[in-house]
């Protein structure tokens, strides 16, 4: 019998520090997230951050609470159950870190009968920190649990067609309501080694102006080439004419290179430089969550009208629109009555 997990990145029970260090011990001791060696992670993680950051944060999740919980895993839930109710399968939704756990989705899963699974990452690119540790975790319960069932995993979804257009006339329709100057598109950043560790041909990525431009097996892995992709997809769909778009990073963590150019940077900069009318985006997520709604949505708000901005349009992710909604119920539909692996891409 087949059925479907669907995973998202996860959030904390609650909006208390306590309950933010718990969840941020999770996440930052991730060898996927922070890959250095175990004994300087836990420096890092346990002797550092652990220390100092829950406090902050805990802020920061108490400015988006929402009073039926955390936004990311609210809106999850109604995606969920919006899939549910258009899909022939069983359902059931997990978080990487927090609750309700990939191990828990799988139980229930395997209390259904199901022993054929489509893993659905809820990232639209590739990155070890997201879509890579998913799987790698969901393996090895597998492995360990549910050693009767096998495993199918939706592909990195970045450039397909069906997402491109949802995504598209998501940002459309915002745009149609306000008359801006620039469209910024801000992706979750990650570490440049990142780029380079993921690279399968160990020579193509340079983290340059190029390579992400040239033809590579190196692109199936590779995040930022999957990002720029999804901009110049969406730009195209939208006719946006050149230099009323571009691409930025955010959230970055540490003193390592990241992806550049950053986000805050660059919203600073068009402010400064006279963009009077800013547009974000931030398509490397499909829930809102604490890096779109306050990081992007307040934060990067505040930075853009300091440096003399006027107007800032927060464009949410697509959460639980309706042809969001339809477009991954199809793709399921498809793979469930496949009687081959889902060829989704």
């Amino acid at each position: 019998m087949k059925g479907v997990l669907m995973v998202n990145l996860g959030s904390p029970k609650s909006k208390e520090p306590k309950d933010v260090k718990t969840y941020l011990g999770e996440f930052l001791m991730d060898e996927r997230v922070i890959d250095v060696p175990k004994v300087l992670r836990t420096i890092l993680v346990k002797g550092i951050v652990l220390n100092t950051r829950p406090k902050k944060s805990a802020a920061a999740y108490a400015k988006i609470w929402w009073d039926e919980g955390s936004p990311l895993i609210v809106l999850s839930k109604r995606l969920k159950s919006g899939v549910d109710e258009q899909t022939s399968v069983p359902i059931a939704l997990s978080m990487r870190y927090g609750q309700p756990d990939i191990q828990s989705g799988l139980q229930e899963l395997h209390d259904k009968g199901v022993d054929e699974v489509l893993l659905i990452p809820l990232y639209p690119q590739f990155a070890m920190a997201t879509t890579e540790t998913i799987m790698v975790l969901a393996e090895e319960l597998r492995q360990k649990h549910f050693p009767n069932m096998s495993f199918t995993t939706l592909p990195p979804f970045y450039n397909h067609p069906d997402y491109t257009t949802v995504l598209a006339r998501s940002i459309g329709e915002k745009l149609d309501e306000f008359d801006y100057d620039h469209l910024l598109f801000s992706y979750h950043g990650i570490p440049e080694r990142h780029i380079r560790k993921s690279d399968i041909t160990k020579s193509h990525c340079k983290v340059d102006g190029s390579c992400c431009q040239t033809p590579s097996k190196a692109h199936q892995f590779c995040y930022r080439h999957q990002c720029f992709e999804t901009t110049r997809l969406v730009a195209k769909m939208l006719n946006l004419k050149e230099g009323t778009f571009s691409t930025s990073f955010q959230s970055r963590l540490g003193f390592d290179p990241w992806l550049k150019p950053y986000t805050d940077r660059t919203v600073e900069r068009l402010g400064i430089e006279g963009t009077k009318k800013l547009a974000v985006v931030s398509p490397a997520f499909v829930s809102d969550c604490l890096e779109t709604l306050e990081e992007i949505n307040m934060e990067a708000r505040e930075i853009f009208e300091e440096a003399g901005g006027d107007d800032f349009k927060f464009i949410p992710c697509l959460n639980d629109r309706e042809d969001w909604v339809k477009t991954l119920s199809r793709w399921i539909d498809e793979w469930a009555h496949q009687n081959k692996k889902a060829k989704v891409s």
